[in-house]
């Protein structure tokens, strides 16, 4: 099961940079987009949208105005399902992808994960 997480930061204080450690320790292949390069944990940042293939989960670190420059992105990888995570709720975008036929979930990668739910 591979995760996107979009909005990946080499900061260690931010919520995706714990999302991707956390994701690697439990042993999920992981890629990572963030507007600066860097690596976290061995999964590099890629700043450029790559068309990865085989993507299940695209786990959400961008607020909703953010998100909209990245719509048709997420709409390409054909995603299993979307974690909205706390702060990146968006009612419109979630319409959208369910009408696409896309999970949308709004949670806490990080809670998902502590608690098996992930």
């Amino acid at each position: 099961m591979k995760t996107l997480v979009l909005g990946a930061s080499t900061k260690s204080h931010r919520f995706s940079h714990k999302a991707v450690h956390r994701l690697v320790a439990n042993g999920h292949e992981v890629v990572a987009f963030g507007l600066k390069e860097g690596e976290i944990n061995g999964v590099a940042i890629d700043t450029t949208l790559k068309p990865y293939e085989d993507i299940h989960t695209v786990t959400l670190y961008l607020n909703p105005t953010a998100q909209e420059a990245y719509y048709e992105y997420i709409f390409s990888l054909q995603p299993t399902r979307i974690i909205f995570n706390p702060g990146t709720e968006n009612p419109s975008f979630i319409k959208e992808l369910q009408e696409k036929d896309i999970k949308c979930e709004v949670a806490c990668t990080l809670i998902m994960l502590a608690s098996n739910q992930y």
